[in-house]
């Protein structure tokens, strides 16, 4: 975008990234303390059976997950023709009212409704704001401009999901989830000022942004996000209770476990940046060949603290480092239908978080252990590679066409 200064643009980011800090700690704080969420809101179930009442709250996760999924697409499409700020400005008012009411109702179903709510303009909000960071960043640098957004998600793993969830554990976790809401706050407030006004697709249209969804190669890039970040859910869900149950340390432990994963995250997010402008599948196989070797380690060595918290920084990079790539990906082949393939890519994703999530649940409560999940992932690679090379066999028999933002 031409007329800005440098330091408007960074400016500009930092406030989209800031966006992006508060879904990755509203996403991800229930994972650390989804014990606590167990004990409060099913007392009873977790009285007499504590692994079952664990497993019932992962519900919350798939909850916020499926929101994602219904919101993504439906506001992404109907909203393509508007102004993108105000767009922002308004998803970001509606996590923060959803947010609250998720600190504040009392029951596990009203509960469980308001992380529905507050997932569903999670991937709206994303979609937007890597379109508009790639506009900002410019031509050669789209990648970059996606994984800084997307940096505001991998950082909450590093910074804010470990000081909440331990905020959680000592003030109680309707006390967290007010904290997260006022960041939504304070991002309203920095979008409104530093993000420059963006014009939707006034030539967009439900049915040409529906188009999108005619196009096998979307179908494949979506589907590899969202079987690649299953299996990653799967261990992220129940981490709380792996450190716990199987390696034995305190809660305590938990954020710091939470911090590694961030970390990794973090730097797997920004390598995925870079490398997407690169080769964009090239970086997909990377990431799960990867991912599959962290989930191995994970399962063999977290038992021991060292073993489980190399296998956490490696499962966190790998997993965070496909997403980029997955979003690059999206902006290739899906045409003029640019608002909803960005968009959908976070419905992707989480259809693959509330997927694994359940699929990690229901080993769980099937008694075959806290690291049951792990085999999951696992068994969620195999589906993942092949449909990045169907992408790739499918892409020499039909060459992609240039498109722009």
């Amino acid at each position: 975008m031409s007329g800005l200064s440098p330091a408007r643009v960074r400016l500009a980011l930092l406030a989209l990234a800031l966006g992006g800090f508060g879904i990755g700690t509203t996403e991800f704080v229930a994972m650390g303390l989804i014990e606590n969420l167990a004990r409060d809101l099913l007392p009873g179930l977790y009285a007499d059976r504590p692994t079952e009442a664990i497993a019932q709250a992962g519900w919350l996760i798939t909850a916020y997950a499926l929101g994602v999924v219904v919101g993504a697409p439906t506001i992404a499409a109907l909203s393509a023709r508007f102004p993108r700020k105000q767009l922002l400005l308004w998803l970001l008012a509606a996590f923060t009212l959803a947010t609250v009411l998720s600190a504040v109702l009392p029951t596990f179903e009203l509960v469980l409704v308001a992380r529905f709510v507050a997932g569903l303009p999670h991937g709206a909000y994303f979609g937007i704001a890597t379109l508009v960071a790639a506009s900002l960043m410019g031509e050669g640098k789209r990648g970059r401009g996606v994984a800084l957004v997307l940096s505001g998600l991998t950082i909450a793993n590093v910074i804010g999901v470990p000081l909440i969830t331990l905020l959680g554990q000592n003030a109680g976790w309707r006390v967290a989830y007010l904290v997260v809401a006022s960041i939504f706050a304070l991002t309203f407030v920095a979008v409104a000022l530093a993000v420059p006004f963006q014009a939707g697709d006034r030539t967009a249209t439900l049915r040409r942004e529906l188009t999108a969804f005619t196009r096998p190669q979307v179908w494949l890039a979506l589907l590899t996000g969202a079987v690649g970040f299953g299996g990653f859910f799967a261990v992220y869900s129940y981490v709380g209770p792996v450190i716990t149950k199987v390696t034995m340390q305190g809660d305590g432990f938990i954020p710091i476990a939470l911090v590694v994963i961030g970390l990794g995250m973090t730097v797997g997010n920004l390598a995925g940046g870079r490398a997407a402008d690169h080769n964009v599948m090239g970086t997909i196989f990377v990431c799960f060949g990867l991912f599959a070797i962290s989930l191995a380690g994970f399962a063999l060595f977290a038992q021991t603290t060292v073993g489980l918290l190399v296998s956490l920084f490696v499962v966190g990079g790998a997993a965070s480092a496909l997403s980029p790539a997955v979003q690059s990906r999206l902006m290739d082949v899906a045409g003029d239908s640019q608002t909803l393939a960005a968009a959908a890519n976070h419905a992707a994703l989480n259809i693959g978080n509330s997927l694994g999530a359940y699929l990690g649940g229901v080993t769980i409560a099937a008694g075959l252990g806290y690291l049951s999940p792990t085999w999951v992932g696992l068994a969620l690679c195999v589906p993942g590679v092949a449909l990045a090379l169907a992408s790739v066999w499918l892409q020499r028999r039909r060459p992609l066409t240039s498109n722009s933002i």
